[in-house]
């Protein structure tokens, strides 16, 4: 295992500043996720309440009452999850705060999944219901169904829209597909809910016989439809003109990466915290209006913004191409990847690749006495090594300990070792870089699998769940 130490005194990171001045953002408050979260199992169980109270279990009591009922519920839980997947990712404040993109991702990615299946329950049992108790039997239910009732038509294309979202998202398919390809059938899935739930309005009793079930369901879709426009459309359209941004400075960055500065009066009204993440759309022609998620790879200083990006899409590949001048429009800050999160006095900052961006941002940050602060920073090859000269500089400077380690992967397992390194398991080499690892915080930024077989490593190696914060980089 090739590795590099860096511990002594030397000069910071060039045209950066070693020491900045604290950032105004306190430490997020730990009740936030507990209440968001009993915020979203509350909406689950008032469905369940209103259906008992609409008589869904009075109405078990023959076969096609219960496919009818039962198909209700599936029905009316696949409507409130959905509602709830397209608040999770819309980027409202306190919620992304609380949980982190990551978690967010997981969360999303579990919710939507289930309420797909649910949905899918509630057309078939639904559909056997009415056909076991009416006498045009199963085909002409289906066809009465589809052009007799008020929305149903909408809500067959919205299912299609939500069937293609759902494909697209299994993994083995997410990794055949382009970023900018993948994100732009995702959007489908506004409309697919857009286009489904709307027939429940109208012509669901589960959302008419009641007056406390028409306001909560009105009432979720007002929050979701406002959550959608306040936070996805209304801030970062008010912030982007109100005080423009442009770029300042694009320069290469090693082989396949390229660094760019940003700067104007919009971005001192931007509270970003190094580790953290923004949404960025270059208005420099075709394709701008497909966002991308790049970590700030400097600490913010109240005049500019840093991004470093690898060429592995499109839109990275871009970055090479701007020029100075060119206006810019950011959503963000997201992301829990900064000092807010932090738990100990020692810091272990791990990232592959490019996910090193953010960690060398917390790096040039996060307050620290010499000996607090250990980077392991992982390589293929020390050529490829992007933003090592800074970070060596950075750690140099503010007295912490930068560890390279490079080569190719383990063969044959999942590990965020190098080849040569294959005879240690991940715990034990990670003790030996950092042996009291159980009493320092820990963030991981990397790619899918490394940040997987790492997460595993850190935990198994002593670090505590609560300490360990990760967001995760995917193409």
């Amino acid at each position: 295992m090739t590795t590099s130490t860096v511990t002594a005194d030397g000069a910071p990171a060039r045209g950066r500043h070693a020491g900045p001045a604290p950032r105004p953002n306190g430490p997020v408050p730990r009740w936030w996720r507990d209440a968001t979260g009993t915020l979203g199992w509350a909406v689950v169980l008032g469905v369940g309440a209103l259906w008992v109270a609409g008589g869904g279990v009075q109405d078990l009591g023959s076969l096609a009452g219960a496919l009818t009922s039962t198909g209700r519920l599936t029905g009316l839980v696949a409507s409130a999850l959905l509602l709830l997947q397209v608040i999770l990712m819309a980027r409202v404040p306190w919620v992304e705060q609380a949980w982190g993109q990551d978690e967010l991702a997981r969360v999303h990615r579990l919710v939507g999944f289930t309420s797909f299946s649910l949905l899918l329950g509630h057309i078939v049992l639904i559909t056997l219901g009415y056909a076991a108790s009416g006498p045009l039997g199963l085909w002409g239910t289906t066809w009465d169904f589809v052009v007799g009732y008020p929305g149903m038509l909408l809500a067959w294309a919205g299912t299609t829209a939500l069937v293609m979202v759902v494909v697209t998202s299994v993994r083995r398919a997410r990794r055949r597909l382009r970023y900018e390809s993948w994100h732009l059938i995702h959007l489908y899935g506004y409309v697919g809910a857009g286009l489904v739930l709307p027939h429940q309005l109208w012509t669901g009793a589960d959302f008419l016989d009641s007056t406390p079930a028409t306001v909560f369901w009105w009432g979720l879709w007002g929050v979701t439809a406002a959550a959608v426009l306040a936070f996805r459309v209304g801030v970062p359209l008010w912030r982007s003109l109100r005080s423009p941004i442009r770029v300042l400075d694009v320069r290469p960055e090693g082989p396949g990466a390229t660094t760019v500065t940003v700067g104007g009066d919009g971005v001192r009204h931007l509270r970003v915290r190094a580790g953290q993440f923004l949404q960025w759309r270059f208005l420099d022609g075709p394709g701008w209006s497909r966002a991308h998620p790049y970590s700030v790879s400097a600490a913010p200083d109240g005049r500019t913004l840093r991004i470093t990006a690898a060429h592995v899409g499109d839109g990275s590949a871009r970055l090479a191409t701007l020029r100075p001048g060119t206006r810019v429009l950011v959503e963000g800050p997201y992301g829990r990847l900064h000092g807010g999160v932090r738990t100990r006095r020692k810091v272990l900052l791990m990232g592959s690749g490019i996910g090193v961006t953010p960690l060398r941002a917390l790096l040039e940050e996060l307050p620290q006495q010499p000996g607090d602060v250990t980077v392991v920073h992982r390589v293929r090859t020390r050529e490829a090594a992007v933003l090592a000269d800074e970070i060596r500089a950075l750690a140099a400077a503010r007295g912490a300990r930068y560890v390279q380690v490079e080569g190719p992967r383990v063969p044959g397992r999942a590990s965020w070792l190098p080849r040569q390194a294959a005879h240690l398991s991940d715990a034990e080499a990670l003790r030996e870089v950092v042996p009291d690892i159980a009493e320092h915080d820990v963030y991981l930024c990397g790619g899918d699998g490394w940040l997987t077989a790492a997460h595993a490593a850190v935990r198994e190696a002593g670090a505590p769940a609560d300490a360990v914060h990760l967001e995760r980089f995917a193409s």
